[in-house]
C-alpha cells in the first residue's frame, strides 16, 4: 500500500533519518519500535506527507507523492494522524470531533451521523458536551482518535500514542486501534518506544536506531531472532559477547564464552566470534541437585543469584554461571524455590532456544556455515 524507498531526512547538516526502505501492507498494524530520539516521529511525518524527504521516494498506493501541493493534499485526506500529545479545541468533545469534516464542506446531517459513530467506538458518546479542555489524558486522546477515524482514513499513523496514560487508559487506547484495525478495515502505522505494546498490537514490527530502519520482520523474527546487539538489548535480551566458535556438527555448535562451553544451533562456523542472545522465558531454574539427566536442554549451566529484580507479575533473576544468565520467573515459583541472593541454582537452556549473533568486527571470520 505504501512504499518507501532509499528515504532520508536531513535537519540543517544533522540527518534524522537515513536510507529508510519499507513498504506497508495493506490492512497491517505495522508497529515501529526504538529508542526515543530514533527517527521514529520523523519518519511518520514524512509518511503524512507532512514533510518531504531530502532524498527517496514515498509511494502512497500507485501515486507518487512527489508531486503538486494539489496532489499530496488529496493523498493526505486519505491518512490521519495522531500525536503523542492530543491537541483539543476549547470546545465540546463533538465539536472537537467534527470539525474535520466541516472543514471538508460536509453536510450537517452526515456530520452528525459519522460524530455520533465514532464517539460511540471510542467509548465517549455519554461525553459528547462536555468541554474537551476538562478530559482526562486517556479520554483526550480518545477524543484525538476519534477525529481521526471520523473522515474514514485508508491509514491511521500513530506517534506514541498512550506514552504519557496510565496503565488502564493504555489498555483503552490499545483495545481502541485494534477495533479500528479490524473493523474499520483501517492500516495502522504505530510508533512507540513501548516494545510490549508494539509486541501485542503489530503483525509486523520495524526497529528504528539511529535514524536507520535495522531490522524488519514478525514479532518472533524481531524479539528472538535480533541481528545485532543494540536491538537484543532494547527488546530485552543482555547479549553474551565474546565467544567463539569452537566446533560445528550439523549446525549444533559448541561455543566458549569465558571458559564455558554452550551448546547453540547456529549456521556460524568454527573460529567464528559472537555474541549469544538468550531470552529470559527461555531460562529454566532449578535446585542444585535437579539438573535430570534425561533434559531435552543441552545446557546445564550451574551458577550463583547475584540479583532478583521485581519485573511486574514476575521476578528477573539474574545468575553468574561463569557467564551472566538472566531468568525470567513467576513470583510463586520463585517463593516455591526459595530464590535469595548467594543461592545455588542450575540454568537449563535448550540449544534451539540460544540465538547467536556474529561479530561485525570479526573481518577475519566472516559469517560461513559448516556441516563438521
Amino acid at each position: 500500500m505504501i512504499r518507501i524507498s532509499g528515504v532520508s531526512r536531513k535537519f540543517g547538516e544533522r540527518e534524522v533519518v537515513s536510507g529508510i526502505d519499507l513498504a506497508i501492507r495493506r490492512g497491517e498494524i505495522f508497529s515501529i519500535i526504538g529508542p526515543s530520539g530514533s527517527g521514529k516521529t520523523t519518519l511518520l511525518r514524512l509518511i503524512d506527507l507532512l514533510d518531504r524527504p531530502t532524498r527517496g521516494s514515498i509511494m502512497f498506493e500507485d501515486s507518487s507523492t512527489e508531486g503538486p501541493e494539489h496532489e499530496r493534499r488529496a493523498i493526505r485526506r486519505r491518512m490521519a494522524m495522531v500525536f503523542q500529545k492530543p491537541g483539543v479545541l476549547n470546545a465540546t468533545v463533538e465539536q472537537n470531533v467534527a470539525f474535520g469534516l466541516e472543514f471538508r464542506g460536509m453536510q450537517k446531517d452526515r456530520v452528525h451521523e459519522r460524530v455520533t459513530s465514532a464517539l460511540e467506538m471510542v467509548g465517549l458518546s455519554g461525553l459528547s458536551q462536555r468541554r474537551a479542555l476538562t478530559l482526562s489524558g486517556g479520554e483526550m486522546q480518545r477524543v484525538a482518535i476519534a477525529r481521526a477515524i471520523v473522515t474514514g482514513p485508508e491509514v491511521l499513523l500513530l506517534d506514541e500514542p498512550t506514552a504519557n496514560l496510565d496503565p488502564l487508559s493504555t489498555g483503552i487506547i490499545e483495545n481502541l486501534i485494534v477495533r479500528v484495525n479490524r473493523e474499520r478495515k483501517t492500516t495502522v502505522i504505530l510508533a512507540t518506544h513501548d516494545m510490549g505494546q508494539g509486541q501485542r498490537l503489530a503483525s509486523r514490527i520495524g526497529v528504528m536506531m539511529d535514524g536507520h530502519l535495522v531490522q524488519t520482520g514478525e514479532i518472533y523474527d524481531i524479539f528472538y531472532h535480533p541481528v545485532n546487539r543494540p536491538i537484543a538489548t532494547f527488546v530485552g535480551i543482555d547479549p553474551v559477547s565474546d565467544g567463539i566458535v569452537e566446533s560445528n556438527e550439523n549446525n549444533l555448535a559448541i561455543i566458549a564464552v569465558h571458559g564455558v562451553s554452550v551448546q547453540a544451533v547456529t549456521a556460524l562456523g568454527k573460529g567464528q566470534r559472537v555474541a549469544l542472545c538468550i531470552r529470559p522465558e527461555e531460562v529454566t531454574l532449578s535446585l542444585p541437585d535437579a539438573c535430570p539427566p534425561a533434559s531435552s536442554a543441552r545446557n546445564c549451566l550451574a551458577g550463583t543469584i547475584t540479583r532478583l529484580l521485581p519485573y511486574g507479575p514476575f521476578t528477573r533473576v539474574h545468575v553468574d554461571c561463569g557467564i551472566p544468565v538472566t531468568a525470567l520467573v513467576t513470583r510463586r515459583s520463585s517463593e516455591e524455590l526459595g530464590l535469595a541472593m548467594g543461592m545455588r541454582v542450575n540454568a537449563t537452556i535448550k540449544a534451539t532456544a540460544i540465538h547467536v549473533i556474529p561479530d561485525p568486527e570479526d573481518k577475519d571470520n566472516p559469517p560461513h556455515t559448516t556441516t563438521g
